[in-house]
């Protein structure tokens, strides 16, 4: 089967999406940062 997937995350970086779909075992074909916030907003709260 062959599925596309968006994941919004918080704190993560495309190779650790990928290591945890790994190893999981889920093969991976690609994955592509389509668009990133500004988290200074988050930074300023802290």
């Amino acid at each position: 089967m062959k599925a596309n997937f968006m994941v919004k995350v918080e704190d993560a970086k495309a190779v650790d999406i990928q290591k945890a779909l790994q190893q999981a075992g889920i093969k991976i074909k690609s994955i592509q940062e389509i668009y990133k916030e500004n988290d200074t907003a988050q930074q300023e709260k802290k």
